[in-house]
């Protein structure tokens, strides 16, 4: 049997006696008809309960969700709710946030490239502190905290300093982070982070809170975090002693699976190999971790309808749906993998083989290269791709003008759309052009 393993869905999925697929108590079919397709359909109690977890894990007010994985003003308020701190990459994160009623100290500023509006945004609201990533970056914050003309109060900027261990994990290149060739951070082999720390440190307008380290995203092995710790808790120690650093920070990028080959560890299996790691610390150590992905991706299914099957002997078939690259770009950046199935016959035996395309004018608009179906997918049918709850909508676009599907939210039979489908207007809102 070929059907699709029950364990890539939502948490609250559950699946009838013909085989029809429900989350949160709501038939999958219902939503569809109610909002329409392509549709990302969110489990809330899937949501809480994975931030539960990291924050029973690692405690409360020390795992900081990494907003660039799923973000919308119902997310960051949820993950907020729920005991996190909010990583946010860029202003317009740190604005959403905002606007969603998060408290600007709930907020840590991240980003390779922040400019001096995003910084001075960021210290005139009072996040609760930046992430350094350069050594531009430390005189933009240093001009504009002594600028008398700044609209920033501070007199001090609190700030970490983001270090790159020389740590390789077993993923995409374009998701690795933490090797010594990386846009992202100070170099500990080169010197770099030292010089970092020293000129922190030594800063009158700079309180340096402790370091901080990402070594990529999507890992599925939990030894790869305690290599990265092993090395970040050696340099913590070092300087812990003779500057009194408080925090240390060891990242995210905890993967999930997506298709049925992959298996991936829990947050709590991932909190037990950072404890160990980090267990010869000063007890008021504040350890902290950034997940993203392992909060939200598999929290979420996509739901599309099929417009085209093309049938080329001796070839292959081809199922076109009315989404695909302006709703899920991850096959196309990273080759990722998903299944498919059919939300009405979740059970069904996948026997037939196809490659699930998307509606753009691009031949590169794969979904799924190689994907196993039911047998008998038609035009006017469902197909979903389950796992797409991290960097579906984040990287959603508007390629050939097609526009942002909605997503919503389902929890005890009720739902509520907390993005709503854009609409042609929306596509030109924007344009200056007068008639």
């Amino acid at each position: 049997m070929t059907a699709l393993p029950l364990r890539l869905l939502p948490d609250t999925a559950k699946v009838d006696g013909a085989g029809a697929l429900s989350i949160g108590g709501m038939p999958v079919t219902d939503l569809v008809q109610e909002f329409g397709t392509p549709l990302f359909i969110y489990d809330e109690k899937h949501l809480r309960t994975r931030c539960r977890e990291a924050a029973e894990a690692f405690g409360r007010g020390r795992v900081v969700y990494a907003t660039k994985a799923f973000l919308c003003g119902a997310m960051a308020h949820l993950a907020v709710e729920e005991g996190l701190l909010l990583d946010v990459a860029t202003g317009g994160e740190l604005f959403v946030a905002l606007h969603a009623g998060v408290d600007a100290d709930k907020c840590i500023l991240h980003g390779n490239n922040k400019s001096d509006d995003e910084i001075e945004y960021a210290l005139r609201v009072g996040v609760n502190h930046i992430v350094v990533d350069s050594f531009d970056e430390l005189d933009r914050i240093e001009r504009i905290i002594s600028d008398p003309h700044s609209t920033v109060a501070a007199e001090v900027a609190r700030v970490m300093i983001r270090v790159t261990p020389g740590v390789h994990v077993d993923t995409h290149e374009f998701i690795q982070t933490g090797q010594d060739d990386s846009k992202f951070g100070f170099n500990l082999n080169n010197g770099d982070a030292r010089h970092a720390l020293d000129r922190a440190l030594a800063s009158p307008s700079l309180h340096l809170l402790g370091i901080h380290c990402h070594i990529g995203s999507n890992v599925l092995e939990v030894d790869n975090f305690a290599r990265a710790a092993e090395i970040m808790v050696n340099l913590y120690e070092s300087l812990y002693s003779s500057h009194g650093l408080t925090h240390l920070t060891l990242g995210g990028g905890l993967g999930v699976a997506y298709a049925e080959n992959e298996h991936e560890p829990s947050i709590t299996q991932w909190a037990n190999v950072i404890s160990l790691a980090t267990s010869s610390l000063p007890p008021d150590t504040v350890i902290a971790v950034e997940p993203g992905r392992a909060i939200v991706a598999s929290a979420a299914i996509t739901v599309y309808r099929v417009g085209t099957v093309k049938d080329i002997e001796g070839v292959r078939t081809y199922i076109a749906v009315d989404g695909g690259m302006s709703d899920n770009l991850r096959p196309m950046l990273y080759d990722s993998e998903y299944e498919a199935f059919d939300p009405i016959r979740v059970t069904a035996d996948r026997a037939e083989h196809a490659r699930i395309v998307g509606k753009h004018c691009e031949s590169g608009d794969v979904i799924i290269h190689h994907a196993r179906i039911p047998s008998d997918v038609a035009v006017g049918d469902l197909l979903a791709t389950p796992v797409t709850g991290a960097y579906g909508y984040s990287m959603a676009n508007n390629y050939n003008k097609v526009p942002r599907p909605p997503v919503v939210f389902v929890e005890e039979g009720k739902a509520r759309v907390v993005v709503r489908r854009e609409v042609y207007d929306d596509l030109v809102r924007l344009d200056e052009h007068s008639r």
